[in-house]
């Protein structure tokens, strides 16, 4: 498992970024790491660009700012533009593979740049619902911060209502985030 890492999760609002930024945060407090998640998002939940910061770590976390991210999740043009002064040249930047028109806005400075094609898969293998849930699981994938098992419990917590409801939703969600973490690991971290 790694040791820690930043991690800046940006996209419009409604999309999801800070359900899987609480998530994310909760299942490592559960294993007993120090975690932080600092949401950012204008008034317009949905419709505005809605950034999540996360920092994970196994020593204490001296600040809640950070300067660059280990990895950025960018889930719309607006996204990419915001999260760019988060990349370095240890940075792995993944993007949405089906936006269009965004190569020219994409960093040059980061260290990998992987485009995941989650919204498709959502849509056309899972279900729309649990896009960000597959990002999720790339998240986890790109590194290792937190255990598959751990990241389950946390979506189990946080969505136990809805499943509770509608039992097929846990599977959908689970199948999701293997989904998500298998897309990173395809592209050979």
């Amino acid at each position: 498992m790694a040791k820690g890492a930043r991690i800046a999760l940006a996209g419009e609002g409604g999309q999801g970024v800070q359900s899987v930024a609480e998530i994310i945060t909760e299942a490592a407090y559960e294993e007993g790491r120090e975690a932080l998640y600092i949401p950012n998002f204008g008034v317009e939940q949905r419709g505005g660009v809605s950034v999540a910061y996360v920092q994970i770590s196994d020593e204490p976390i001296g600040s809640p700012k950070f300067k660059t991210a280990d990895i950025v999740i960018a889930l719309s043009p607006r996204a990419i533009e915001r999260t760019k002064k988060y990349v370095g040249n240890e940075t792995i930047f993944v993007y949405d593979a089906d936006m269009e028109g965004v190569e020219e806005s994409l960093p040059d400075n980061a260290a990998k740049v992987l485009a995941i094609p989650a919204i498709r898969i959502a849509k056309e293998e899972l279900h729309p619902r649990v896009f960000n849930v597959v990002i999720m699981g790339a998240v986890i994938g790109a590194t290792g911060v937190v255990s598959l098992e751990r990241a389950k419990q946390a979506i189990e917590k946080k969505l136990g209502y809805k499943f509770e409801k509608d039992p097929s939703l846990r599977e959908m969600n689970f199948k999701a985030l293997e989904y998500g973490m298998r897309l990173v690991k395809e592209k050979e971290l």
